[in-house]
């Protein structure tokens, strides 16, 4: 350990670990990854330029014994990061990498993986001593992903829970009894909460995206609704976003609404933060807009506790300005120099409902949460959410007339992503019953459950038993498991059929629902040499929005619906879906059906489908996409919907399936 210049001595003694060693795990191929190397070289490069080494006491790094890593890790995953890097795994090295989530292995991986944990148990110890009043530690590979068992997410070991099992467990004499650890990387610390599920003796706090379970690393497990098992229940808190695009201001709001409360409540005896900068303005994964100023306020507020005694862990972050700049505000902070900067965006709507919803959930383990947060407060504090898709002008989702990408903003027609204005409703206001309105606006559900439209079916929903399974939920015969049904679980108010231009076409070769064999899907394109059969269902837009989700197979919460702050296409979406045919949706970009069909009118409601896109069918055509003939099952629901139908013989219906799914695409 290196000594701070005498001319600091009044300087409060901060910490610095870095070491070039943990940049020599890099991809194997020498590809770009947004885990690389440059990550702690551009911190510390900034650092440098700055002159807070010479402020600071430089740590050596070291690496962590495995009887350490052994508080939270398996034996084997211990062996495994152990050897994956000597010549024995040469062989075996990518292979291994590539079954685990987002994980790439080489030579270098071992020893920055063994010098990071190492390193972080090294600055909590000097803390936790009282050698110095905090640390930040630059490592890498970060490590809230890893669990015990397992790395992912560019994780490999879980840096920061095995220092605090080091506190708790093999220095009593250091007097370290409670623990804080706070995550306000982007991505939810699954490995740490994990860790720590059931002990109150750490409590744990992550900030982090969500979208409702489907920002990685996905799941339930960042949900509010998830505080802890046994002794521990209570002492896990997630504060889970709706959306990205979350500022310096949402994050104070829940600093001072929920974390703050709660920590003087606990009173730590140390800090760790988990210091993920990729909700950083300008990271290319996180999607937030957070600043440096912002992250230096946040740590500035957690100085009051445990007598300032913080680690601050590099996790996340991956935009080389950002991280560099925001690593550098907090090294301000902590050194108890000037910050500059002021917070310029109001806090969103759906951030107030979210604290709102946390408080309520914890208010039972931790009474300064019970009380009602002011009415003006989340009046006058408060902005807009964001709603934004992507669209094409032709009806490929990759290129438009110009080649590139476009974007529609919706938020100059929306004025919150669950709520719109009563007054720009068109619909029967008398319609409308009052405990559908709270303060003057109308729920997006009570809204678009008084717009009709048709549902054109062309695969196994022709068969109205097999489509009922999404309005009232559950299976037909040959299913694998039922479907959540749609919160309105009124029947169709009409049905009727119709053929269409458009080619019938069967891709994919397995689905969790039929198992083996391709599933049908409708060719956006038109073709006058091609027709293709349509059982449409009037519905209301709100049906149509669940069948959506359910389709594209995001609504695996238990087997029930996921509740969706914002519907998957709204008034303005399907204005503009009617003006151009079709949408692909950004927000469902990794479904199968993530494709809006426009195919006109019928009693001048809109009727829509829902399908694959353009360049789906274009990889179909190339091999890059499997084209399967339909499962038995799956077959006999189209021929049974056809049949039943009246539309054809059930030789018609077997040799137009036939035809279907044998076409030479």
């Amino acid at each position: 350990m290196m000594a701070a210049s005498p001319d600091d001595s009044l300087r409060p003694r901060v910490g610095l670990i870095y070491d070039e060693r943990m940049c020599r795990h890099t991809t194997p191929d020498g590809e770009a990854h947004p885990e690389c190397p440059e990550r702690i070289r551009a911190i510390w490069k900034k650092l440098e330029s700055e002159g807070i080494p010479r402020r600071c006491v430089l740590l050596n790094a070291r690496k962590v014994e495995d009887k350490y890593l052994a508080s939270v890790h398996t034996q084997n995953h211990i062996e495994l990061i152990k050897n994956i890097s000597s010549k024995e795994f040469d062989s075996r090295r990518q292979k291994i990498a590539s079954e685990l989530d987002s994980i790439y292995l080489n030579v270098g991986s071992s020893e920055a993986a063994y010098l990071a944990a190492g390193s972080v148990i090294e600055a909590s110890e000097k803390v936790a001593k009282g050698d110095l009043n905090s640390v930040i530690a630059i490592v890498r590979p970060p490590g809230h992903h890893a669990e015990s068992n397992e790395a992912m997410g560019f994780c490999l070991f879980n840096n920061v829970a095995i220092a605090a099992n080091y506190l708790l467990n093999e220095k009593p004499e250091l007097g370290i009894k409670k623990i804080l650890i706070v995550d306000w990387d982007v991505h939810h610390g699954n490995g740490t909460q994990k860790m720590f599920y059931k002990d109150p003796r750490v409590l744990f706090f992550s900030v982090h995206r969500f979208d409702f379970g489907d920002f990685y690393p996905s799941g339930d497990d960042g949900a509010y609704c998830m505080i802890g098992e046994g002794p521990g229940a209570g002492y896990n808190i997630n504060v889970p976003w709706e959306h990205g695009q979350c500022s310096d201001a949402d994050y104070i709001a829940v600093w001072d609404h929920v974390l703050i409360p709660i920590a003087k409540e606990y009173n730590p005896d140390i800090i760790l933060v988990s210091a993920g900068f990729d909700a950083a303005i300008d990271d290319p994964l996180g999607g937030c807009c957070v600043t440096p100023h912002g992250y230096s306020l946040l740590l500035q507020k957690l100085m009051q506790f445990a007598q300032g005694k913080i680690v601050m862990v590099l996790e996340g972050g991956y935009n080389l300005k950002s991280i560099a700049n925001s690593v550098l505000a907090c090294a301000k902070v902590l050194l108890q120099e000037e910050s500059v900067g002021s917070i310029q965006t109001a806090t969103f709507k759906s951030t107030w409902r979210v604290i709102e919803a946390v408080r309520h959930e914890l208010k039972g383990y931790w009474p300064v949460l019970d009380v009602e947060l002011p009415q003006n407060l989340l009046i006058t504090n408060s902005r807009p959410c964001p709603a934004e898709v992507t669209y094409s002008s032709s009806e490929s989702d990759v290129e438009n007339d110009e080649g590139t990408a476009r974007t529609i903003n919706f938020s100059d027609f929306v004025e919150d992503d669950v709520l719109l204005p009563l007054s720009k409703l068109k619909i029967d206001e008398e319609l409308v019953t009052s405990n559908e309105i709270v303060d003057g606006y109308i729920t997006w559900r009570s809204l678009l459950s008084k717009v009709e439209v048709w549902y054109a079916s062309f695969g196994s929903n022709m068969w109205m038993p097999r489509f009922l399974c999404y309005i009232e939920g559950g299976k037909v015969e040959g299913m694998s498991a039922p479907c959540c049904g749609s919160l309105d679980k009124s029947s169709p108010k009409d049905v009727i059929w119709k053929i269409v231009p458009h080619r019938l076409l069967f891709g994919r070769s397995h689905t969790r629902t039929w198992g083996a064999g391709g599933v049908a899907f409708l060719d956006p394109e038109r073709s006058t040499s091609d027709k293709a059969y349509l059982c449409m269902y009037r519905i209301t837009l709100e049906q149509f929005n669940d069948v959506l989700l359910q389709e594209n197979s995001l609504h695996q919460e238990n087997g029930i619906i996921k509740q969706m702050a914002s519907p998957l296409l709204d008034l303005h979406i399907l204005e503009y879906v009617a003006k151009n045919k079709s949408l692909p949706l950004k927000t469902l970009k990794d479904g199968w059906y993530s494709t809006v069909l426009y195919l006109g009118k019928e009693d001048d409601l809109p009727i829509l489908t829902m399908t694959c896109s353009a360049s789906d069918v274009e990889r179909f055509k190339s091999g890059e996409l499997p084209a399967s003939v339909p499962a038995k099952d799956y077959m006999n629901t189209l021929v049974n919907g056809l049949v039943e139908g009246k539309q054809l013989t059930r030789e018609e219906a077997v040799a137009y399936v036939n035809g279907a799914a044998t076409w030479k695409l």
